[in-house]
């Protein structure tokens, strides 16, 4: 059964990664053409005329693109989000082998919903809030490292705290009920990531000319691609596995 899981949760992340791919060429990626033609004005209004006219003797010419952006806005936006995609379904479907039957006796495409949102949330929303994304012309090239560090450091961070809080909340529904329990497990979650955001050091690097539009709109699709990867996820997951755990049960009540 763990197989059969596996590959429908990959198959189910394909297909959202498809679709999150087209939301992002269609509404992401003006802001991000946008943000590099701020770049190159930015970088040639810095460089000399006569630099270009005549560089100096000895200078490496400059680096042919292996990569246009045609290619880069089209097919490399469609296999980085896929492959994105299907790896999220993969431990999604593993997350949902886990949880499955411990949430009382839901239905199959209610619990992946309720995982769906829950993982959008602890895994994206958050951490996104505290380390938001940028686009193109945004950040300096020696801070990569530790900006990539922190943002996959507070997803890890708000993953292991959403994990204890959905543990101590099964105990504390065991003795308080399943509202009370569940509503003390988030609190306990909301304030922990809180004081970690809190604490963490803060990233602040867009320039001030830097247009609040085009960076409003850069986050705003960043959000809009991740919530249709989501939702297309566990809608999709919800109703392949349903169907498989359905025969399932059918092929065990015949035997």
């Amino acid at each position: 059964m763990m197989r059969t899981l596996l590959v429908r949760g990959m198959l189910a992340g394909l297909i959202a990664g498809v679709l999150a791919t087209l939301f992002a060429y269609f509404f992401g990626e003006p802001s991000v053409e946008t943000a590099i033609g701020l770049e190159g004005t930015a970088a040639h209004s810095h460089s000399s005329p006569e630099a270009h006219e005549h560089p100096p003797a000895g200078a490496e010419p400059e680096e042919e693109e292996l990569v246009t952006r045609g290619v880069q806005s089209t097919v490399g936006l469609l296999t980085g989000v896929g492959l994105y995609g299907v790896a999220v379904g993969g431990l999604f479907s593993l997350a949902f082998a886990f949880v499955y039957g411990r949430l009382g006796t839901l239905r199959p495409r209610v619990t992946a919903a309720l995982l769906t949102g829950g993982a959008f949330v602890v895994v994206f929303l958050v951490p996104f809030l505290k380390y938001p994304a940028n686009p193109p012309a945004v950040g300096q090239a020696g801070t990569i490292g530790s900006r990539t560090s922190l943002y996959f450091g507070f997803v890890a961070l708000s993953l292991l705290v959403a994990i204890l809080a959905a543990a101590f909340g099964r105990k504390l529904a065991d003795k308080l009920g399943a509202w009370r329990g569940g509503l003390l497990a988030a609190g306990g979650y909301v304030v922990l990531i809180a004081v970690a955001a809190a604490l963490l050091p803060s990233i602040d690097e867009v320039p001030a000319e830097f247009p609040g539009s085009t960076l409003w709109t850069f986050r705003l699709a960043s959000v809009g691609t991740q919530l249709v990867l989501w939702t297309v996820l566990g809608l999709t997951f919800g109703a392949l596995v349903e169907k498989a755990l359905a025969r399932k049960e059918v092929a065990r009540a015949i035997a």
